[in-house]
C-alpha cells in the first residue's frame, strides 16, 4: 500500500514500546485468553491454541526476568510480542490477531492494568489508614486545638484527628471501588471500530480475565477513556489529600508549632545548616500532588476534540496515568511510615493548650442552654472573650462577677464547662470530638481496618 519507507523520523516520533512494555503481563493475560476463545469458537486448532498459549507464556517468562529485547521498530508492546511469537512458533501465531484490533487490545491490556493497580492502591490506602488507627491507643489522652482559617477554635481529641483521615481515605478507597466496576468492562472483540465479522464468544474471554461484563458498543469502545481519567481523578483525590496532610505536619513539626517530632529516617539535613532537620518527604508529597493533578488535566485536554473512534492521540494516555499510579503509591507508602514513626510532643501541646480561647464555643451553648438566643449568645461570649484578652487570663480565670455582669444567668456552674478538658467533655452531638463518640468511632475502625483482634 505504501510506496515508501518511513522516515526514520517518523518510527521514534510514533513509537510507544518505550513506555507501554509495562502492560506486557496483561498483554500477555489477554491474549492467552483471548487464543482459547479462539480455538472455541473453531479459529484455531487445539495444537494452535498450545502453542500461541505456550509461546505467550515463555514471552512474559522472559520479559519479567529482563530477558527479552523490545525493538522501536516494532512501534508498541503489542506488535512487540506477537512478532516475537510469529518468529517462534510461525503461521500458528499469524492467527493470534484475528477478531480483534489494537485499538480493542490496547484498551483491555490497559483496564487489566489499571484494575491491577486499583487493587494495589486500595491495599495501600488501607494499610495507611492503619497506620492511623494503630495511634489511637497511644494517643487517647492527648487533646489538640483545633483550627479554622489556622486560627485556634475549639479542642479535639487526637484520636479524633487520626479517624478524621480514615473517613477521608475510606471515601477515596470508596471511589477506587466505584472506578473499579467501570473499568472492569471487556472491549476486546469490538475490533478496531465495528465489531467483526467472525463469530467469537467475547464472554469466554471475560470470564476467563475476571471482567463483570462487556462493552456493549464497538464505537464507544474503541475511544473511550473515561475509565482512565476516572482513575486519574480519584489518584487526584487521593494525592490532594495526602498533600493536606502533608502541610499539616510540616507546620506542626516547626519550632512555631512543636507538636510533632517526625521520625528522622524521613527527613533530611541543611548542606549548609547543620541544625536543621527538613520534613523533605512531606514537601514532596505536597509538590508531587501537583504533577498528580496536572497529568488529571493533560487527560481531560487530550480527548476534549476527538472524534469517534480510535485517533492516535489516545496513545498519550499512558504515561499520564503510569506517572499518576507511581506517584501517589510511593506518596502513600512513604505517608504509612511517617504516621507510624512520628511523636506528638504531649507537653508542648498541654502547655499551650489554654491560648486561644477554645472553650468560648462551648460557653456560648452554655448560655444557649439557659434560653438566650444563639447571635446575643454569641454576642454576650465575645464581650467576655475581649475582656479575657485585655487581662491576659484564659475565660476560666474570670472573675465570677464578670460573667454575671455579661449576663444573669450565668451563676457559679459555668465553670463546669470552661477550660480544655470540660469544653471537650461538654460534646454530646454524633460525630463530634465528644470521648464517648470518639471512642465509638475508634471501636468502628479498629473491627474495619482487622486491628481489633490483632490488639486484643
Amino acid at each position: 500500500m505504501f510506496d515508501g519507507e518511513t522516515d526514520p523520523r517518523v518510527e521514534n516520533f510514533t513509537e510507544s514500546v518505550s513506555f507501554d512494555h509495562r502492560l506486557s503481563a496483561q498483554d500477555i493475560r489477554g491474549s492467552v485468553a483471548h487464543a482459547r476463545m479462539l480455538a472455541t469458537s473453531g479459529v484455531l486448532s487445539d495444537n494452535e491454541r498450545e502453542q500461541i498459549v505456550t509461546g505467550l507464556k515463555q514471552i512474559g517468562n522472559e520479559i519479567a526476568a529482563g530477558m527479552f529485547v523490545f525493538r522501536t521498530e516494532l512501534e508498541d508492546v503489542h506488535m512487540n510480542i506477537e512478532h516475537a511469537l510469529i518468529e517462534r512458533i510461525g503461521d500458528a501465531g499469524r492467527k493470534l490477531h484475528t477478531g480483534r484490533s489494537r485499538n480493542d487490545q490496547v484498551s483491555t491490556d490497559f483496564r487489566l492494568w489499571i484494575r491491577d493497580n486499583l487493587d494495589q492502591l486500595d491495599k495501600t490506602l488501607l494499610e495507611l489508614q492503619r497506620a492511623f488507627v494503630s495511634r489511637t491507643e497511644r494517643d487517647q489522652d492527648v487533646t489538640l486545638p483545633g483550627y479554622t482559617h489556622l486560627q485556634r477554635a475549639q479542642p479535639v481529641l487526637a484520636n479524633h484527628y487520626w479517624i478524621a483521615y480514615c473517613e477521608k481515605l475510606e471515601r477515596d478507597r470508596g471511589r477506587l471501588a466505584d472506578c473499579r466496576r467501570r473499568v472492569n468492562q471487556l472491549p476486546l472483540g469490538t475490533a478496531a471500530l465495528a465489531g467483526t465479522s467472525i463469530a467469537i464468544d467475547r464472554q469466554l474471554v471475560a470470564d476467563e480475565l475476571g471482567f463483570e461484563g462487556l462493552v456493549a458498543n464497538s464505537l464507544d469502545s474503541s475511544s473511550d477513556r473515561d475509565f482512565a481519567i476516572e482513575f486519574c481523578f480519584v489518584l487526584t483525590l487521593v494525592a490532594e489529600h495526602l498533600s493536606t496532610w502533608a502541610e499539616e505536619w510540616i507546620l506542626w513539626s516547626t519550632s512555631e508549632f512543636n507538636f510533632l517530632t517526625l521520625p528522622q529516617a524521613y527527613c533530611t539535613g541543611s548542606s549548609i545548616m547543620p541544625q536543621k532537620i527538613n520534613p523533605d518527604v512531606l514537601e514532596l508529597i505536597r509538590g508531587k500532588t501537583a504533577r498528580v493533578v496536572g497529568n488529571l488535566q493533560s487527560l481531560l485536554v487530550l480527548v476534549k476534540g476527538l472524534p469517534l473512534a480510535y485517533n492516535r492521540d489516545l496513545q498519550e494516555d499512558k504515561e499520564r496515568v503510569f506517572d499518576s499510579v507511581d506517584t501517589v503509591e510511593a506518596c502513600a507508602r512513604l505517608a504509612t511510615a511517617v504516621v507510624a514513626g512520628a511523636r506528638l510532643n504531649r507537653e508542648a501541646i498541654a502547655a499551650r493548650l489554654d491560648r486561644g480561647y477554645l472553650d468560648a464555643t462551648t460557653l456560648m451553648e452554655y448560655l444557649i442552654g439557659l434560653g438566650v438566643p444563639q447571635r446575643s449568645a454569641h454576642e454576650i461570649i465575645g464581650k467576655l472573650v475581649g475582656i479575657a484578652m485585655k487581662r491576659k487570663l484564659p475565660l476560666s480565670e474570670l472573675p465570677l462577677e464578670e460573667f454575671q455582669a455579661a449576663h444573669p444567668a450565668l451563676d457559679e456552674k459555668v465553670f463546669s464547662v470552661l477550660g480544655v478538658k470540660q469544653a471537650v467533655q461538654a460534646f454530646v452531638s454524633y460525630g463530634s470530638t465528644a470521648p464517648e463518640q470518639v471512642a465509638r468511632q475508634v471501636t468502628r475502625w479498629r473491627e474495619r481496618t482487622g486491628l481489633q483482634s490483632a490488639d486484643r
